[in-house]
């Protein structure tokens, strides 16, 4: 029992399957010191396209940073306090003062080029809600079959977690935990096993009603011969990608970073809508 209540705490992700991404008519253009990125969004996911074309039309992205830069994984900007900010200062914490409801969607994976939501960690954000404002690219690295059966293996953990997490929340739930805690307090050691094997028994039956989770034929090509981040997906919200200018970052990914992972040097963009 203290195995399965400790995975119901310690994992969130919500997965959810839609039809395959639609390019946006309007296409952002993103300046930066290392050349320029044209980017498309995603119908699928209208609020992220609404806010973020909001703020590009209100100027909102310009002359901020790409405050965060991993290499091999991705670059960060979109931090409003970074607009003013002194060398070494620490970034990342700036807001719009609102948050995004997540739009996640299966068909929309974390390949590089992909244009994703930023937003604060799991254990205060259960509900993955994102940043308004700060984004990142995914940069990430070509992935092995092995290494996108680890992953596959990490969503269906997580999709069990979830079932747990939503079965202990019933009524059945809450009386079989109450009566585990009694015979554990109780020292009803038998007892309590007999509780966590119905508990077990009904978060399987419940599991058991969602397929497996596999990557598809377009995932796997994706990974393997473009990379990516594949375990981002499901928590972080994409919502869309570069079409042109993909160089780019990889050159901001390859530049010199202090130990907060921020370039040594100020890499600032300008952010416009074009035809």
């Amino acid at each position: 029992m203290r195995k399965i209540i400790n995975l119901i705490f310690s994992l969130n992700v919500v997965l959810v399957t839609v039809n395959a991404q639609t390019l946006s008519e309007e296409t952002i253009i993103i300046d930066t010191n290392y050349g320029k990125m044209k980017i498309k969004l995603f119908e699928e996911t209208p609020l992220h396209k609404a806010n973020f074309l909001k703020l590009v039309q209100a100027k909102a992205f310009d002359s901020l940073l790409f405050h965060r830069v991993i290499n091999s994984f991705m670059i960060q900007g979109g931090d409003p306090l970074s607009k003013n900010a002194k060398p070494g200062d620490s970034l990342g914490h700036g807001d719009m003062g609102y948050t995004l409801p997540a739009e996640f969607n299966t068909k929309l994976i974390h390949k590089k080029g992909s244009l994703a939501a930023a937003r604060e960690s799991d254990d205060i954000n259960p509900k993955f809600e994102s940043s308004a404002s700060q984004f990142y690219l995914v940069m990430g690295k070509k992935r092995t079959m092995d290494d996108l059966k680890k992953y596959e293996d990490r969503i269906n953990k997580t999709r069990y977690v979830n079932c747990a997490r939503t079965f202990m929340k019933t009524d059945d739930g809450k009386k079989l935990k109450r009566t585990y805690d009694r015979c554990k307090a109780e020292n009803k050691v038998d007892s309590a096993k007999i509780i966590n094997a119905q508990i077990e028994a009904f978060i399987m039956t419940e599991n058991l009603k969602t397929p497996e989770y596999k990557f598809n034929k377009e995932q796997i090509e994706a990974y393997t011969t473009v990379g990516g981040t594949p375990h981002l997906d499901g928590t972080y919200t994409v919502f869309g990608e570069v079409v042109e200018g993909m160089e780019v970052i990889d050159k901001i990914a390859a530049v010199k970073t202090d130990k907060r992972d921020r370039p040594l040097e100020d890499i600032r963009i300008k952010v416009w809508l074009t035809k």
